[in-house]
């Protein structure tokens, strides 16, 4: 029977895949406390509908950095999807095309970002990791704005790799699978692939690099959040990197407000960390994300179905979204506030 919600598709992928690919897909890092508060977040606030409106449908399609898309919810930049199916990434972009939404292609793909771009009928950002090396950095600018991506997004909370314990115990009967295309195109050595310690001079480095819009992913400080916008970024993902970094931090739900404060409306914001249902999308939404991106869910269908359950996955949340709103008394995406959501006492 094919799933009728996201979680069932947990355990299909799980099945599926290698058990130490699916320790590398699924770990959190130290205690895992974040990973699972990303989630368990959601289930603090609670939906005040209003009704009486006449709401029999609502409209999902929005813009994201200029970009249409039929709905809300994009692809996280995720590595290596060939650690769930073959076809990787190129699979993914395909149901992100045909869902009508957007993918964020990582820098650790398991295809090259040519590849991926080929396989494309909806707009793509490419996720920057950089290296130790600059040039390195630079020409995965170039590649990317040569295969038509619209946006770099600038990973900012790794300056190194968090400590994920699931993985590190069977890391070294990880599958052949994992290999990342877009790096080994580079041909540098493997000591050059270690994180870089970041600072605000590299965001604007980056920024006199490329005409491309600038999303920085990591944000969960407000303050940070306002220096982003005083360095000429157009866009901020709140995000805690899946509880994959560094445990104990909030729920990106929970730092989520305080960004858009901060943020007053001079960047678009957008959540990733948690998203399960289309309820959890619709408080983002109220709380002031232009939009969410879904990481682990997208990965779970494709290793339990391909592109279909990769599509699958992005059709649930985008049904239950839509029958949350009309259910809430909400005829529009554009339209939604805060007012929507209370915290639980």
């Amino acid at each position: 029977m094919e799933p009728v919600n996201v979680r069932e598709y947990e355990a299909l992928a799980r099945e599926a895949m290698h058990p130490a690919a699916w320790a590398y897909v699924s770990a959190g890092s130290g205690d895992e406390t974040t990973m699972r508060n990303n989630d368990a977040a959601f289930g603090q606030l609670e939906i005040m509908p209003r009704v009486l409106r006449g709401v029999g449908s609502a409209s999902l399609s929005t813009t994201v950095l200029g970009a249409v898309v039929e709905h809300p919810i994009l692809i996280s930049p995720m590595g290596v999807h060939g650690l769930a199916h073959p076809d990787g990434e190129c699979a993914t972009v395909r149901a992100a095309g045909n869902a009508g939404t957007l993918m964020a292609v990582s820098t650790a793909s398991s295809r090259s970002l040519e590849e991926i771009s080929a396989s494309a009928t909806g707009p793509l950002w490419f996720q920057l990791y950089v290296y130790r090396s600059r040039q390195f950095a630079e020409r995965l600018v170039r590649r990317a704005e040569s295969a038509g991506y619209r946006a770099i997004v600038l990973t900012v909370d790794s300056p190194r790799w968090g400590r994920k314990e699931r993985s590190m115990r069977v890391a070294e009967t990880l599958p052949p699978e994992l290999d990342y295309s877009s790096l080994d195109d580079e041909d540098l050595p493997e000591e050059e692939f270690e994180p870089a310690a970041l600072t605000w001079d590299d965001v604007d480095w980056l920024r006199s690099l490329t005409d491309l819009p600038l999303v920085l992913k990591g944000i969960l400080h407000p303050d940070d959040a306002a220096l982003a916008v005083e360095h000429g970024v157009t866009g901020i993902l709140v995000s805690n990197h899946g509880g994959r970094q560094l445990d104990g931090v909030p729920a990106s739900i929970e730092a989520l407000s305080n960004v858009v404060d901060a943020v007053g409306g001079r960047a678009e914001v957008y959540l990733d960390g948690g998203i399960r249902r289309g309820t959890d999308v619709l408080k983002a939404l109220a709380l002031g994300a232009k939009a969410v991106f879904v990481g682990r869910p997208i990965l779970w269908g494709l290793a339990a179905n391909g592109e279909a359950g990769a599509r699958h996955v992005l059709e649930l949340l985008r049904d239950e979204l839509e029958a949350a709103m009309v259910l809430a008394g909400q005829p529009d995406v554009a339209t939604l506030d805060p007012d929507l959501v209370m915290r639980r006492h």
